[in-house]
């Protein structure tokens, strides 16, 4: 796994060993990124289940002003750690060892102008997320939210119930990437 594009470009990042945890592929970050490269630079970027950081770290590295990283495993946030220092993305990017409840209960400074959710897939994380997000007042009108998951029936069906609409969905093998925008 390397970053992409940007200050870091072509850095190779440090993973998780085991299947705790299931890597974004190279092809759908780079989609990703190409589809959201007008809103990254100087935003606020979300990388709720972050894993290794890859995420986050492209955000940061493709000029995002500030990156917020959350991952429950303190063996995820060391490697998050490493991968910032490697970076070097200390200044813009600031990383949490929390659950995701936790996390978003904390006053931000700002709101996130997108939030990138990639929860473990077998879980309803990504819509529990999605809901706190929205009880929390933390969208504008303009933030983006941003689901990978291999379910697009269970999540559409889920998203229905929140105020929140699909502005574009994406597949890239058994991965989607669903946008989503404030009603």
């Amino acid at each position: 796994m390397r970053v992409i594009s940007g200050t870091a470009r072509g850095t190779k990042l440090y993973t998780l060993d085991g299947s705790l945890t299931r890597p974004t592929l190279d092809r759908v970050k780079e989609s990703l990124f190409n589809i959201i490269s007008q809103e990254i630079k100087g935003c606020v970027f979300l990388d709720l289940f972050a894993g290794s950081g890859a995420i986050g770290i492209e955000a940061g590295s493709r000029g995002a002003s500030k990156v917020i990283l959350c991952d429950k495993s303190k063996e995820a946030v060391n490697i998050i750690k490493k991968n910032i220092e490697k970076t070097h993305l200390e200044e813009v990017t600031k990383v949490y060892c929390n659950n995701y409840e936790d996390l978003l209960n904390k006053d931000f400074l700002e709101k996130p102008d997108i939030i990138y959710l990639d929860p473990p897939y077998d879980t309803d994380f990504a819509y529990l997320a999605t809901k706190q997000i929205i009880k929390n007042d933390l969208l504008t009108k303009d933030t983006l939210i941003i689901i990978e998951t291999d379910d697009i029936e269970k999540i559409e069906k889920q998203i229905q119930k929140l105020e929140v609409e699909k502005i574009d969905l994406r597949k890239y093998g058994r991965a989607y990437l669903i946008f989503l925008k404030k009603k």
